[in-house]
């Protein structure tokens, strides 16, 4: 690789004087600029600028190789691509254009990432960053810093690719973008839902599909689709991917690629499967199978596994699914396997044991993809501060985009659309103050039930109870724990007992004050904060939710869950008097003694304490206990 250093000395050495572009580098620099509005225009171009080029001519040559070498970077082989490009960087070396020789590393670098190779790829774009950034303008500017952030994205560093995205985005002028505002909207898709944030990256997919139709470039639009057809999977919303799925087999032959060696087709294959169109499905799991025999890249040959298991289990034969998916274990631990790919395979395997009746089996699996998704949560944490810059960053972008679009179509009606604009920011603003509020809701809230967290549990607990000492009133502290919730799980699947606890989280905050806090302890415990409220006082609210709760109803995948029950436990900061963990043992306790008692009752707990003229009269019982029959949820 040449280095910015060697490239200096040898343009002391080689430099002619300056002197005027040859038609070759005027036609190659013209393509090479639409690159992304029109790749094929640009591909033409190219190869024109190379008939062009005398021999004499190497920054001509040199560009126009450029040209065809980034093209076949994203439509052709790795290395078909790398022996352009390196050809490219020679020829532009004795030439002395450092900026392009840079250019051609970002594209060889991107050749390494697409070849599974993703630090060596970030070692050869990271010595450029400095030096790239002085001597780059523009779209060049926004390549380099986007194909570094492709590589920490690569290595699973969230942070990082937002960041550089993010930098990408800053130094983007709209009316020189040339398109790269498309490919940044793209990839910040792709990280979102690598996160698991499936929602907000079908946001970005929607923005980017609908800027892809100001541009002639197939492969981008494709790339789009198929990430999009990835996120309706994953939110079991298949049958919502059928449209892009048949939209991209009507792309002209040879240019419906999602990536430059992977074609998209085991992503279409296992969306297409679980929406229940087996000869569609069959058609591209064959030509995924026949396309992608030597790909290299570990998340695309891990999901052409899930499709040729899914094609088992649509032929009836689990036995046979679940074979294919046990010898691709186990995982390789260091292989470049996104978490998102890891979650996918994980959670396929475990419906396939569940399938067979291999419960335990099922549940090992499950428990992995627990930890599997607190991981890809805690990335996300982590990266959630860059991926708000990168957000705002992007209404700039549009904001500025749509103001150049509005001058160019009227000049009469430059005053209006400058009020329409300031309107827009305002509006932007607004957004921007929305996201940071979800951002920090999200920090608190439980992403399944709806309810606060047990971090946010920690915090407000200690506040309320030193307000309820210092006013001199009670606070009730119940904690619930649902009844036989494994059973569930067991006999219907996880996504039953998702189900399950998304419903009974509904009801919470539809019984509550607006002054009760409600959380997730954890798994199928939960804890609710009641100001200004007697533990007695407390268990009949806790009672009367036991009694809408057995009342319920949920529809899931093999009959019908009802009739089930919590047991709950129930004490104040008057009787179970100190500290916030005291208060929340002692109904933590409560509720383990509702358990041992038989269930589906609430417990309440008393300390040896006079309260009022009733403590004279009688002693306080170490429990008071609201007893019923200990039924189980019916299931059909």
């Amino acid at each position: 690789m040449l280095t910015i250093g060697s490239l200096k000395a040898t343009m002391r050495v080689m430099l002619p004087p300056a002197t005027p572009a040859t038609a070759a580098l005027r036609v190659a620099r013209r393509g090479w600029r639409l690159q992304y509005l029109d790749s094929a225009q640009s591909l033409a171009l190219g190869e024109r600028a190379l008939a062009l080029a005398a021999n004499d001519d190497p920054l001509g040559s040199g560009w126009a190789l450029l040209v065809q070498g980034f093209y076949r970077m994203r439509h052709a082989a790795p290395a078909t691509a790398m022996e352009v490009l390196i050809a490219a960087q020679h020829r532009l070396a004795t030439a002395g254009d450092a900026g392009a020789v840079i250019l051609a590393d970002v594209g060889m670098a991107r050749c390494q990432l697409n070849s599974g190779r993703h630090r060596a790829a970030l070692a050869r774009l990271l010595p450029h960053r400095a030096e790239g950034l002085s001597l780059l303008r523009d779209q060049e500017r926004a390549m380099l810093l986007n194909g570094i952030a492709g590589c920490y994205s690569a290595l699973g560093d969230s942070a990082q690719a937002f960041a550089y995205m993010y930098e990408a985005l800053r130094d983007t002028r709209p009316a020189r973008s040339y398109g790269i505002d498309v490919v940044l909207y793209c990839n910040l898709a792709h990280e979102l839902y690598e996160l698991g944030d499936y929602e907000e990256s079908l946001r970005y997919l929607e923005e980017g599909v609908q800027r892809c139709a100001q541009l002639n470039n197939r492969r981008l639009l494709s790339t789009l689709l198929v990430n999009r057809i990835v996120c309706l999977t994953d939110l079991n919303r298949a049958a919502d991917a059928l449209p892009d799925i048949e939209r991209l087999l009507q792309q002209p032959s040879g240019e419906a690629t999602a990536r430059s060696s992977a074609t998209g087709y085991e992503s279409m294959a296992v969306a297409a499967y679980r929406a229940g169109r087996t000869v569609l499905a069959d058609t591209l799991a064959a030509r995924a199978c026949e396309l992608l025999a030597d790909e290299p890249a570990p998340d695309v040959q891990l999901e052409l596994t899930v499709a040729r298991a899914e094609q088992a289990r649509a032929r009836g034969d689990l036995t046979g699914a679940a074979a294919i998916m046990r010898q691709a274990l186990p995982l390789p631990s260091d292989s470049g396997l996104t978490l998102r790919g890891r979650c996918l395979f994980v959670q396929t395997y475990a419906d396939l044991l569940q399938a067979q009746g291999d419960s335990a089996g099922a549940l090992a699996q499950m428990r992995l993809w627990q930890q599997l998704h607190l991981e890809r949560t805690l990335r996300a944490s982590r990266a959630r501060a860059q991926a708000a810059s990168l957000q705002t960053e992007l209404m700039r972008l549009q904001r500025e985009r749509d103001a150049i679009e509005a001058r160019s179509r009227s000049a009469e009606r430059a005053r209006e659309q400058l009020a329409a604009i300031n309107q827009q920011l305002s509006q932007r603003v607004s957004e921007v103050q929305a996201l940071k509020a979800a951002l920090e809701q999200q920090t608190v809230r439980d992403f399944l039930t709806g309810l606060f967290n047990r971090r946010h549990l920690n915090d407000v607990l200690p506040s309320m109870l030193a307000l309820a000492q210092r006013n001199g009133e009670p606070l009730a502290v119940s904690i619930i724990d649902l009844d036989h919730f494994k059973l569930i799980n067991d006999r219907h699947g996880h996504v039953a007992g998702d189900r399950v606890l998304q419903g009974f989280g509904a009801l919470v905050l539809q019984s509550l004050r607006r002054s009760d806090v409600a959380c997730r302890y954890g798994g199928e415990e939960f804890c609710i904060l009641m100001p200004r409220t007697h533990a007695h006082a407390a268990r009949r609210k806790i009672d009367a939710l036991r009694r809408q709760w057995r009342a319920s109803s949920f529809e899931v995948d093999g009959g019908v869950v009802s009739g089930s029950s919590f047991s709950a436990g129930v004490a104040d900061s008057f009787t179970a008097e100190g500290s916030a963990e005291r208060l929340l043992k002692a109904a933590d306790d409560c509720a383990l003694d509702a358990k041992r008692r038989g269930r589906n009752q609430s417990v309440v707990f008393a300390a040896a304490r006079r309260i009022g003229a009733a403590a004279d009269r009688a002693p306080t019982p170490a429990f008071a206990v609201q007893p019923h029959a200990p039924d189980l949820p019916h299931h059909s």
